[in-house]
């Protein structure tokens, strides 16, 4: 069974208009969404409450105003914060908005260097930092017009996208060889993350998963706790209990036949690594999922 795209390519907005703002509550509408990258920028707004969002393998708690900048091709992932909860806005949008037909010095100049890792920048902005405080007025503009984005209210929506490329611009630095150096590792380290999404029910070994990306044992496990912050085990692991969780509310196959989909071959080992995950019973989990149910129109997709 399918799961979510680790490299996300559906069009955020519309063609024309490759822009969109999603609204998400933790742990009410989503309880995580797992590691991921895309071709867009994106902004992680928390508005109220605590959430966990990770990029390049660093933690980050998110309280009510901070924010987490995600530049094309970072991998990323949110998730609740311990038994916090926590709402936010992811803000989407596509390099292409900036570039306009033909030769565009601007966006060779501004946008480019960011796609081709020349330019970097840190990934969280508390609420009181000084990025933050200058693209707040941004965001709060965007998220208070995010439904008539594509209709009466397009000039202004460029505008703030132009105006926070300006900051990103002012606050970003100069990769450096040792940057670049370790980006280039990082990316030979998503084949591990495909493998794992092709072959999730089967088993899978360090010494396979370091042969996908052409490292020995030691320097992929080294590498891959970097890139995501936890073993190479450990994420494979929870890759499938996050594949379980959204079988076991979106299907109704059997709990032992979930637990067999998704790679688990020991019925008790499955219940324990599930309840420490999520804090209930597989089957707790089912009957809570399917009578709160998901808000329809939100929640990053």
């Amino acid at each position: 069974m399918d799961f979510t795209p680790l490299h996300e390519t559906k069009i955020h907005g519309i063609v024309a208009f490759p822009y969109s703002v999603y609204h998400g509550r933790i742990p009410e509408w989503l309880s995580s969404f797992p590691l991921h990258w895309h071709d867009d920028f994106e902004l992680i707004f928390c508005v109220q409450g605590q959430m966990q969002a990770t990029l390049w393998g660093r933690v980050y708690t998110l309280r009510a105003g901070d924010l987490v900048l995600v530049l094309p091709h970072g991998v990323h992932s949110m998730g609740q914060s311990g038994s916090e909860k926590g709402e936010y806005y992811n803000i989407m949008f596509h390099p292409s908005l900036f570039k306009g037909t033909g030769e565009d010095p601007c966006y060779e100049k501004y946008v480019l260097p960011f796609l081709i890792g020349e330019r970097t920048m840190e990934g969280f902005y508390p609420a009181d930092s000084d990025f933050n405080r200058e693209v707040s007025p941004c965001v709060q503009s965007l998220l208070a017009c995010r439904r008539e984005s594509y209709s009466t209210h397009e000039l202004m929506i460029k505008s703030g996208l132009y105006l926070i490329l300006h900051h990103m611009n002012q606050y970003s630095t100069t990769a450096n060889a040792e940057d670049r150096c370790q980006q280039l590792s990082y990316n030979r380290l998503k084949n591990a993350l495909f493998h794992v999404r092709k072959s999730y029910d089967h088993e899978i070994t360090v010494k396979e998963a370091a042969g996908q990306c052409g490292f020995s044992e030691s320097h992929f496990m080294k590498l891959f706790k970097e890139f995501t912050g936890m073993s190479f085990n450990a994420y494979l692991v929870d890759y499938r209990l996050e594949l379980a969780a959204k079988q076991l509310v979106e299907t109704d196959l059997k709990v032992i036949d979930i637990m067999e989909n998704c790679g688990f071959h020991n019925q008790s080992y499955f219940t324990r690594a599930f309840r420490k995950k999520y804090g209930r019973t597989p089957v707790a989990y089912r009957a809570a999922g399917q009578s709160a149910g998901a808000c329809p129109e939100e929640g990053k997709a």
